[in-house]
């Protein structure tokens, strides 16, 4: 016995185990992670049947070894009502209410506690033992009252049972035990990822928190908090993002805090975003568009943590990111999140004549407009007006003029909305600007168009459309076929009209341009009632309905377009009678974005059948995209043939159906195959 006991205990559990058929858990292996790995390497090999179940914060690492990560219990989603009944589907609720109801015998999930219940497990990344000290707390207080108090989560969380082991006592303990297990980079790493708000890419970690790492070491060091659990991966289309649990990131910065470096990180998050958000801006009017908007909606919690920084440190900075952003938040209808964020800053702001105040009161002006908010967006230029008397720079004087125009245009003012938008595009020739130079192009167009001037608007429209379609822009290249399916139509061509429109609509659609779609099924509805089809006219003018209040605007937000949306409801509602036309409209509000599109586009119209497109219509790099999909090429093959996206080779080929007429990619290989016969 003796003999036996002065052994090695690796050899005596090979000798015990030997050729036994079994399975071994071992728990908790993180605090012995390496010589657990030893240990279990060496009985594996010396025993054939043995199977082990480990359980660890961060993998073993060896030969043989499956990996099951654990991610946390589920919560009800934050943008969907939940009802008493749905809720226990959610794996964090079940738990809590099961701690809960042994906690306050009798408890039960309701109407007046489910919100502050759903909020609790939300704020509680689902994390069981978290859960389970709130949970704990409901002898004292109600879900409401804890729900209030989680700002301070870990002087909350604590009195754990007596039997769990000290660490599993308070969530603090809890997290402590976590960070101690980790390596001083590792810490450190921790403390300085703490500064994203949702997720990041790698390239933002490197220059945020890798300033004193080579490329290679902030690799490593998020490999190494992955494998720890610290960090959770996420795949988001073509990039991976990694993301930290609230609770695990609010422990972080409190340590950089306590560091003395959380400010420091905060500067440099923001100067990061700040010029993520410029680029984004600067080469907004391209083939890269659509890549701009993923990345831009991916980066919002990041963006509004900046902008929340720069709100009481630094308001210049503040109005340049949120100025910058004005694009993505109109293209994605997201006015009222732009006026939340320019109004807060312009307050904090000096009010000095500056271009980039000049430039936030523009967009602001601009967002307000598309809400209707037209008392609003006229204080706004107000303000931009005079901020321009009050310096001699020709870039706020364009700007005001511009914001001047605009308003004049949504006020019904056409006289004074041509002169001030000639003033503005004759002043925006510098590259730079093409961007307002497109807009105030397009904003003239309309203006001419309701002045009765129908050639100029379209020359103006035309004008735009040849500038968008030449850089592979989405957004501004379907207002333009959407303004010149009005022009058309007015003219009496309705069915030149329909085929710019459905050219738009289809850009639209590839953009996720609500506002842009919105306005091309509503002009839709007017041709079909003008071409006796009420039902048709009735069920766009539904899907266009839902779709602008989805988005907080309207689908015929100009005042001349007011007229003619209630001249296609009248005529559509006499034709069928009110109950028929009542319920068209009600079928095409249950229509989303896409199959709104796929309604609308049903058919094509008459006068392209057996044309021909011509290969100009395409850019260069859409030519090269035509030609792998002849070869029978996927999205990711042709993606790395080319070396961009799959996103954004999916970006051309709608680009090249909507060009070309086309419904399908078999149809973009014929033609291509006539194009080399024609050769």
């Amino acid at each position: 016995m003796r003999e036996q006991s002065a052994r090695p205990v690796q050899d005596l559990l090979v000798e015990f185990l030997g050729s036994k058929r079994m399975l071994l858990v071992l728990d908790n292996c993180e605090q012995l992670v390496d010589a657990v790995a030893k240990l279990v390497e060496i009985l594996l090999r010396s025993c054939p049947e043995l199977r082990i179940l480990a359980t660890s914060r961060e993998a073993l690492a060896i030969g043989g070894e499956a990996v099951l990560r654990v991610p946390p219990l589920t919560v009800p989603e934050s943008d969907r009502p939940s009802s008493s009944r749905s809720m226990p589907r959610s794996d964090a609720v079940r738990l809590f209410v099961e701690r809960a109801a042994a906690a306050v015998p009798g408890f039960e999930l309701n109407d007046s506690n489910r919100a502050a219940v759903a909020e609790i497990c939300r704020k509680l990344d689902g994390l069981p033992l978290p859960i389970e000290l709130a949970a704990a707390r409901l002898r004292a207080m109600s879900p409401e009252q804890i729900l209030r108090r989680l700002t301070d989560r870990y002087e909350l969380l604590t009195g754990g049972t007596r039997s769990a082991p000290t660490r599993q006592q308070t969530l603090r303990l809890c997290i402590d035990w976590s960070y101690e297990l980790c390596t001083t980079p590792e810490q450190l790493a921790w403390e300085r990822l703490a500064i994203f708000a949702g997720s990041f890419e790698l390239d933002a970690a490197e220059e945020i928190c890798g300033f004193d790492l080579s490329p290679s070491g902030v690799v490593d060091v998020v490999t190494s908090l992955l494998d720890k659990s610290i960090l959770i991966r996420e795949e988001s289309g073509p990039v991976v993002r990694f993301r930290m649990l609230e609770t695990l990131r609010g422990f972080g910065a409190e340590k950089a805090q306590e560091s003395g470096r959380y400010r420091d990180l905060r500067v440099r998050h923001r100067d990061w975003y700040r010029r993520l958000a410029e680029d984004a801006n600067t080469q907004w009017i391209g083939d890269r568009q659509l890549e701009w908007f993923q990345r831009i909606e991916r980066e919002q919690p990041n963006l509004r943590e900046a902008m929340e920084f720069c709100a009481s440190e630094d308001p210049v900075i503040g109005l340049t990111i949120a100025s910058a952003l004005f694009q993505f938040w109109n293209s994605r209808s997201l006015f009222s999140e732009g006026r939340y964020w320019l109004d807060r800053i312009l307050d904090r702001h000096s009010g000095q004549p500056t271009i980039e105040r000049v430039e936030a009161l523009y967009a602001d002006s601009v967002l307000a407009e598309m809400q209707g908010d037209l008392s609003v967006a006229a204080r706004l230029v107000a303000q931009a007006l005079q901020l321009a008397e009050q310096t001699q720079d020709s870039t706020i004087d364009s700007l005001a003029a511009h914001a001047e125009g605009l308003c004049a245009l949504f006020s019904g003012d056409l006289p004074k909305a041509c002169s001030r938008l000639e003033a503005s595009v004759s002043a925006f020739v510098d590259p730079r600007d093409l961007s307002l130079r497109l807009e105030a192009l397009m904003s003239l167009g309309i203006a001419y168009e309701w002045r009765g001037d129908t050639d100029l608007a379209i020359s103006r429209f035309e004008e735009v459309h040849e500038i968008t379609r030449s850089r592979g822009e989405s957004v501004l290249q379907a207002y333009s076929l959407w303004a010149l399916g009005v022009a058309w139509w007015r003219r009496g061509e309705p069915r030149r009209a329909t085929e710019q429109l459905e050219r738009g609509l289809r850009l639209a659609q590839v953009a996720n341009d609500q506002v842009g779609a919105t306005t091309c099924l509503e002009t839709l509805a007017w041709i079909a009632a003008s071409d006796e089809e009420p039902r048709r006219a009735a069920v766009l003018m539904g899907a266009a309905e839902v779709l602008s209040r989805a988005v907080g605007s309207s689908s015929a937000y100009l005042p001349n377009l007011l007229d003619y949306h209630n001249d296609c409801e009248r005529r559509a509602r006499q034709a069928l009678g009110t109950k028929t036309f009542e319920a068209a409209r009600h079928e095409g509000n249950a229509l989303d974005l896409d199959a709104s599109v796929t309604f609308a586009l049903n058919r094509q119209s008459s006068d392209q059948a057996g044309k021909i497109p011509k290969p100009s219509l395409l850019t260069k790099r859409e030519h090269e995209v035509a030609e792998l999909v002849a070869r029978g090429l996927t999205n990711k093959a042709i993606a790395a043939e080319l070396g961009i996206s799959p996103r954004t080779v999916q970006g051309h080929v709608e680009h090249i159906l909507t060009k070309l007429g086309f419904a399908s990619r078999v149809q973009i290989a014929a033609w291509m195959v006539e194009q080399i016969n024609e050769i």
